[in-house]
């Protein structure tokens, strides 16, 4: 399905790319009823949803994880329903980031990484997403002892809302561990372009997105899956623009 929508787009918006790296796309969530019927066929089930949304794309970002550890029957569960590469982008659990904020959170992050184990051994897992609090300010000290504590079996990306964390100490740090700086952008805070780790992630987090915008994130993933693989996620909300969004970006990207 998502190749033949694929050529579809490309015909329409008149424009491809052909990458090194792979692009995934998708938004962050997809159990919503009322992204009928733009996104999801009238009839369709609930329990269909995650099945049919990773027919259209091949990521999503989860932040169901941020309250609570998924289970590994709930993981099984979402396994089952998507196919092989489908990747699921998951948000650290809110102990680790806005509890423990970063400090001795050595246990916590053991156990939640352990939760994720279904996830890991079915190559389904995709990156971490440790989003930290907007009052967090930056302490070099923490992050890097932080990042020691890091498995070295997983792509971790770090998303930073204060603007005292964007500096080349914080990039010299996350380098070191191949952990990427998020780029999320929204109305409040665009976080500066700079790619610490073999792979990127971004937020797209802005109300809208022109078409005219929108062609220019596909020219700006199409670049950066020049360098590795790509991992963005559109807004979710009670439409499904963000969905939509993220299948016709993968729609103008031809990835191997």
């Amino acid at each position: 399905m998502i190749c033949q929508l694929a050529g579809l787009l490309r015909l329409v918006l008149g424009y491809t790319f052909v990458l090194m790296g792979t692009v995934y796309a998708g938004s962050s969530g997809w159990a919503y009823s009322s992204w009928k019927p733009d996104f999801y066929p009238p009839k369709l089930s609930a329990a269909k949803f995650l099945s049919y949304y990773a027919n259209q794309l091949n990521s999503v970002e989860v932040n169901y994880t941020f309250r609570r550890f998924p289970t590994e029957k709930l993981l099984n569960g979402w396994i089952g329903a998507t196919p092989p590469g489908f990747k699921f982008a998951v948000k650290a659990h809110q102990n680790i980031t806005h509890i423990k904020r970063l400090r001795d959170a050595a246990e916590p992050l053991s156990e939640f990484i352990a939760t994720l184990q279904p996830l890991q051994h079915s190559r389904k897992l995709g990156p971490v997403l440790f989003q930290l609090p907007p009052f967090l300010k930056c302490d070099l000290t923490l992050v890097k002892e932080f990042l020691k504590g890091l498995p070295g079996h997983f792509r971790a990306a770090f998303e930073f809302r204060h603007t005292s964390w964007f500096s080349d100490e914080v990039y010299d740090l996350l380098r070191r561990a191949n952990a990427a700086l998020c780029g999320a952008e929204s109305e409040k805070l665009v976080t500066p372009d700079v790619q610490t780790a073999d792979f990127l992630y971004l937020r797209l987090r802005k109300e809208e997105y022109s078409p005219k915008a929108r062609r220019e994130v596909a020219v700006k993933v199409a670049d950066l899956a020049r360098r590795g693989d790509v991992f963005v996620y559109f807004k979710h909300e009670e439409t499904p623009e963000g969905a939509v969004h993220a299948q016709q970006l993968l729609a103008s990207i031809d990835s191997p």
